[in-house]
């Protein structure tokens, strides 16, 4: 399977919009680990739905030969 981001920015990705949903401050003292499943599927789904917008420019990209 091809890598369409590195996983530097997919970190960068989760921690931007655990910002935007207000939950920096509790991963920062609490870690991942300790998180939520509901908090950490509020991030997944965000990031999950920005990977899929990435993922189909890549594919139109490559349909159209670039």
């Amino acid at each position: 399977m091809t890598k369409l981001l590195p996983a530097s920015t997919l970190d960068q990705f989760k921690y931007e919009i655990a910002q935007e949903l207000g939950l920096d401050q509790q991963i920062k003292t609490k870690g991942w680990g300790e998180m939520s499943s509901r908090d950490c599927g509020k991030i997944g789904g965000k990031v999950g739905g920005s990977i899929v917008k990435v993922m189909i420019k890549e594919a139109e990209r490559s349909l159209n030969g670039n």
